[in-house]
């Protein structure tokens, strides 16, 4: 069977307990999750891959990879899926979910928290605690080269002077002849401690505004 099964009420209870998520919220999404999948029960990258509003993205790769990411499942699991499940998929969809009225200061910051796990993940491509040099490299020579304005070899030496920026910052006693591991994960909560995200972490480019969860385009201009 497709995934278009009829899900009971009980399911649909079951995955607002494990996601955020209202039931309407959950239908609108299971109705994009079939669109992308052709009505199977699994999306693989490829189908994630040929979403058009993708195409441009400088970290298109991280962003499909997040998605099948085991470490974004909450269940403290490492390595990759080939595919995903409907469920899976709400998983990810779920770091975005933002803050309402009803949130509590503890609760935002555990999803504050939630959001830059899942950023550093998406950095994090060896899964070893880090995001090392080579890594951030990638990243920031991704952002600039593509952009079309700068070369390769100046996106790598920006990259540079910017873990050496970030280093200092966060050992600055390092002496001459030590070297520099990368970010870890505590670094990067004080990297990015003044950045209001909790409700401005979004995801548009599979047409469905995260703040309703509806599919279509939103009608924000943010």
């Amino acid at each position: 069977m497709g995934a278009s099964q009829t899900r009971t009420e009980h399911e649909y209870q079951d995955l607002v307990d494990k996601t955020g998520f209202s039931v309407e919220q959950i239908k609108n999404l299971h109705k994009r999750f079939q669109q992308l999948s052709g009505n199977e029960e699994t999306i693989s990258r490829e189908d994630l891959d040929s979403i058009p509003a993708l195409a441009n993205n400088p970290i298109k790769k991280q962003i499909v990879e997040a998605f099948f990411d085991k470490r974004n499942q909450r269940e403290n699991e490492a390595g990759s899926f080939e595919e995903i499940g409907f469920e899976q998929f709400l998983m990810v969809m779920s770091h975005f979910i933002p803050p309402t009225l009803k949130t509590t200061e503890e609760e935002k910051e555990a999803m504050r928290k939630e959001k830059l796990r899942f950023l550093f993940n998406m950095h994090d491509t060896d899964n070893d605690g880090t995001i090392t040099l080579e890594e951030y490299r990638k990243v920031v020579e991704e952002l600039l080269s593509k952009s079309g304005s700068i070369g390769q070899e100046a996106a790598k030496a920006i990259a540079d002077a910017a873990m050496l920026e970030v280093a200092s910052t966060n050992v600055p006693h390092m002496g001459p002849d030590e070297f520099y591991e990368g970010i870890t994960f505590e670094h990067f909560e004080q990297i990015l401690k003044g950045l209001e995200m909790e409700s401005r972490m979004h995801i548009r480019f599979l047409d469905v505004d995260t703040t309703t969860m509806r599919c279509g385009k939103s009608k924000s201009n943010s």
